[in-house]
């Protein structure tokens, strides 16, 4: 079914990504696995080439594109190679990016996002903590205020850019008796005393991305690094996360397709029994079943998008779009994992490793069982 969500701007600005990842980043991808980390040689060129600063007014250094289609672009493209790449930098320009521009003191923008835009400067977001996960509101990470400054203490895990981020947004309870509405956000620049990084953490996919756990030991941050009003961390993270899940689920059905298509030419060449195995009825079926299953996705998703561009889409048919797509990107792979057969379960091929890389999509942004909890809310339940 041909798609209508994006303009010819899109698919000019489409091709643009492409040659950078042809260029940039796919000479530097078995590096970049091995190291576990995007290098900053990635960022900056992406940086140069305006792809970080999309949203951000020109006044700030980005290109002030005021479309979130265009980062869907970016997001599709990077997710096709490998869903890591997507997730590293949707963490910087869809996620964060939002904290910044719409909650961020003007002295703190000014400060931010030049090198945001240029990629001098890397976002990580502080949420997730040891014995939290999909729990928010039970954050244990605390900001206590000391004169004009506020000191932090606590701890994060499984922060993506967590290991080499230049700022990263942090989430503190700063009245712990109010439980939820006692958070406030806080940017916490990498190179303040008392912050450190754990190790990176050994993930079963996506080795592309740098997952680490900080730690905050009487951090002295001033005041003009509060992000947001006091107090209303929670409620700011709530409003922002359905442009988060919505990035997912747009990454989510572009990884799958991706993989899809080249276990589709893999099927035409590979032979046995003296014919292609694609020929053979129960894989020709299989084909079809996964083809329909990601078109049925993409249909709802390029609605989504839609809906968030004119400022329509809320969380309920977010949080919808990332539980389905996720549990539609395992089943896809999965199908691509056996149509390899023996092959697909080596790390050497591609369906593997996305196979690998797309189990944790049905955990993170809010596990699924927490987005069928919020639809089933919204039903009254």
């Amino acid at each position: 079914m041909r798609r209508t969500v994006f303009e010819t701007d899109h698919e000019l600005f489409r091709e643009s990504v492409k040659e950078f990842i042809e260029r940039t980043l796919l000479p530097l991808d078995e590096d970049i696995r091995s190291e576990r980390m995007l290098r900053r040689e990635v960022w900056l060129e992406a940086g140069k080439q305006g792809f970080l600063g999309m949203q951000v007014p020109e006044e700030y250094g980005g290109q002030g594109a005021g479309d979130f289609r265009f980062n869907a672009v970016i997001g599709e493209e990077l997710a096709r190679v490998a869903a890591a790449y997507n997730s590293i930098v949707a963490i910087h320009t869809d996620i964060c990016a939002p904290y910044l521009l719409e909650l961020a003191t003007e002295d703190a923008r000014r400060r931010w996002l030049p090198g945001f835009c240029t990629g001098e400067l890397v976002t990580a977001i502080g949420m997730t903590e040891p014995g939290g996960g999909s729990d928010l509101a039970a954050l244990t990470t605390t900001a206590v205020r000391d004169g004009d400054a506020w000191v932090i203490n606590g701890s994060k895990t499984f922060i993506t850019n967590g290991g080499h981020a230049d700022l990263i947004i942090v989430a503190a309870k700063t009245d712990p008796a109010k439980g939820a509405k006692g958070i406030t956000l806080f940017g916490v620049e990498a190179d303040m005393p008392g912050f450190s990084r754990g190790t990176r953490l050994d993930k079963v996919g996506q080795p592309e991305a740098d997952t680490s756990e900080l730690f905050f030991e009487n951090v002295r941050v001033p005041g003009s690094h509060v992000i947001g009003e006091l107090n209303r961390g929670f409620i700011h993270m709530m409003e922002r996360l359905p442009q988060e899940r919505l990035s997912c689920a747009i990454a989510n059905v572009a990884h799958a397709r991706g993989v899809l298509e080249e276990t589709i030419e893999y099927v035409k060449e590979r032979k046995a029994f003296g014919q292609p195995i694609g020929a053979f009825q129960h894989n020709k079926f299989l084909v079809a079943e996964l083809i329909t299953k990601l078109d049925v996705a993409q249909a709802f998703v390029d609605q989504c998008l839609a809906a968030h561009v004119t400022g329509d889409l809320d969380s309920v048919d977010a949080s919808k779009a990332k539980w389905w797509t996720s549990d539609v990107q395992n089943q896809v792979i999965d199908g691509c994992v056996q149509l390899f057969g023996g092959y697909g379960y080596m790390r050497e091929y591609r369906v593997a490793r996305a196979w690998m890389d797309a189990r944790v999509t049905r955990i993170w942004a809010g596990s699924n069982e927490i987005m069928k909890e919020i639809i089933g809310r919204s039903a009254g339940l």
